[in-house]
């Protein structure tokens, strides 16, 4: 088997899918300011402002791709490697999205490098499904008994639907 170190067209267009182009710098969910397809950096390192002009859509595109490197670089650090093409696409779209921190801590990553065909890696990713600004929406979105205490992150359903597929894709045969 070869050790897949590239994200391929699948989960190339799985992040385009759910970060979508956005030519003008916006606030994403987390109030931070993004532009292309999710970038909050270019490839100068420097931060993306609310103050910055519009790319077009091939220099997303570009930019996404040297973004990506970092990405492929950390899932290919953190994993075993006979991860296959599917399952390196979605842990690279889940790490692109949450951040490489949180794929470094979670247990996701363990199940994978435990057994990376276990079938509640599926579960894992849905964990991962919470997000915004804390606003009340008068659920108990954590499953904890308690609805909208302090600080309970609500549970978004574009985050449901991106871990979802990323799931199947990551079973995908």
């Amino acid at each position: 088997m070869t050790k897949i170190t590239k994200t391929g067209q699948e989960g190339i267009d799985l992040i385009k899918k759910y970060e979508g182009f956005r030519a003008k710098p916006y606030l994403c969910p987390a109030k931070v300011p993004t532009i292309g397809y999710g970038a909050t950096y270019y490839s100068d390192g420097k931060k993306v402002t609310m103050n910055d002009k519009e790319i077009s859509e091939p220099d997303a595109v570009k930019l996404l791709m040297e973004m990506l490197v970092t990405y492929e670089k950390s899932v290919d650090t953190f994993c075993i490697d006979t991860v296959t093409q599917n399952q390196f696409d979605a842990l690279v779209s889940f790490a692109y999205n949450a951040g490489v921190g949180s794929l470094k801590i979670s247990t996701l990553l363990k199940k994978v490098n435990v057994n990376p065909n276990d079938p509640t890696i599926r579960t894992e990713f849905l964990k991962w499904s919470f997000g915004g600004d804390g606003t009340h929406n008068g659920v108990d979105d954590d499953g904890d008994g308690l609805i909208d205490e302090a600080g309970e992150k609500q549970k978004l359903g574009g985050l449901v639907k991106r871990r979802t597929s990323e799931a199947d894709l990551y079973f995908k045969k």
